[in-house]
């Protein structure tokens, strides 16, 4: 058994790798070159890299895709680039505006792994003739023989939890969990990058991507307003006691538990608590009416031993992320006639539709996740959750 849990030699192991022209995925190629392993480079050309060329935090365009020619030089395996940008601009940036625009938080990092990267890039590697797909990204996975399913693999959190990228992934189906590999998931970030230095890699000392690569400086507002003209439409905002308290330029220009910016004043602080797209207002109130404890999914994917259904029977007690950046924490999941749910046992400020929940066995490293969902919606406080609902009535009734 090689390093991959391949039963051959690693010479006889063709992997493929998604070349970013980031460190990371640098390294996962020198680390399986080194190791013996019949290597592969690929990069996807993302989008237009006409403004990405000298962009700090880019990737999947203009400079990063020679950084990743480059690295493949050095190592001598072969490069290739595949140009995906309008399977991108229509699997990822639309879907993304759309939901943006509808008053959800998306998250398009999460749509990018599920269709670019480990669907159609995944099926590239297969056309190769690779054995399996290799990414740098931060999460580990294991070989678990089922009964049923010897090749069974399953995700857990990386040692690096400042890395971790498990939240990006939890969407990755189990047919390609089985088929990727993360060689990262054991490495700490100066670990890698250490190893990038003594490989000899240009990339060294690059920085790192920003999350979302097609969104300079973190504007999501320009780059919608860029692309879909006329998405800003204008509306009132509002307290959640009814008070009109002002206008503003488009929902698009406001996040669920936002502060700052929002144009009104009333003596006492205000956050969003809600967009309601169908009406184009912004919902303001105080910072209680954001406490969420409980969020129902949709889109679910479960990557249990057994299925979702039998494995929440009653409640079954877990640890969840809805935000990328914090740590899991206490949850329960529960299935019924209602749907699939998470109550949340400490609560969550500033939850918002789209974003993502996912689930884990427990709050360290050796984590197993289990999966998650989208967030559909969320329920507050009961006194916040009433007001709420009293204003979407009257919209609905208008």
């Amino acid at each position: 058994m090689n390093t991959l849990d391949f039963d051959k030699r690693p010479e006889d192991t063709r992997i493929v790798v998604a070349m970013s022209g980031g460190v990371d995925s640098s390294v996962v190629a020198g680390i399986l070159k080194r190791e013996g392993y019949d290597v592969l480079g690929i990069t996807l050309q993302l989008y237009d890299h006409g403004a990405a060329v000298h962009r700090a935090g880019s990737c999947c365009a203009g400079q990063d895709i020679d950084d990743a020619r480059r690295v493949c030089e050095t190592l001598g395996i072969p490069h290739y680039v595949l140009d995906y940008e309008q399977r991108f601009r229509d699997t990822v940036i639309n879907p993304f505006m759309e939901s943006y625009i509808a008053g959800e938080t998306p998250i398009p990092c999460v749509a990018c792994n599920q269709t670019v990267k480990f669907a159609d890039l995944l099926a590239t590697a297969k056309e190769l003739g690779a054995d399996a797909l290799a990414t740098g990204h931060y999460i580990r996975s294991k070989a678990m023989p089922l009964p049923n399913d010897p090749g069974h693999r399953a995700l857990f959190r990386p040692i690096d939890s400042e890395r971790d990228q498990s939240y990006f992934l939890f969407a990755t189906t189990q047919e390609q969990i089985d088929y990727l590999r993360f060689p990262l998931g054991g490495l700490s970030k100066a670990e890698t990058r250490e190893l990038a230095k003594e490989m000899g890699l240009v990339v060294a000392q690059k920085a790192d991507s920003q999350d979302i690569c097609f969104v300079p400086q973190g504007k999501y507002a320009d780059i919608i307003t860029k692309l879909k003209p006329n998405s800003a439409l204008a509306g009132d905002i509002v307290h959640l006691d009814g008070r009109v308290l002002g206008q503003h330029d488009g929902i698009l220009h406001y996040t669920i538990g936002q502060r700052k910016g929002l144009g009104v004043a009333t003596g006492d602080p205000l956050y969003v608590v809600y967009l309601d797209a169908r009406s184009r207002r912004v919902i303001v109130g105080p910072k209680e009416a954001l406490e969420t404890r409980r969020v129902y999914l949709r889109d679910i994917n479960w990557l249990g031993d057994y299925s979702i259904e039998e494995e929440a029977a009653g409640g079954l007690a877990c640890f969840a992320k809805v935000r990328s950046t914090r740590p899991p924490t206490p949850a329960t999941l529960y299935v019924d006639h209602t749907g699939i749910y998470v109550d949340l046992e400490d609560g969550e400020a500033g939850v918002a539709p789209g974003q993502a929940c996912v689930l884990y066995s427990a709050p360290g490293a050796d984590a197993r996740v289990y999966g998650g969902g989208f967030i559909e919606k969320s329920e507050r406080s009961a006194d916040a959750q009433a007001a709420l609902t009293a204003l979407l009535q009257d919209t609905l009734a208008a």
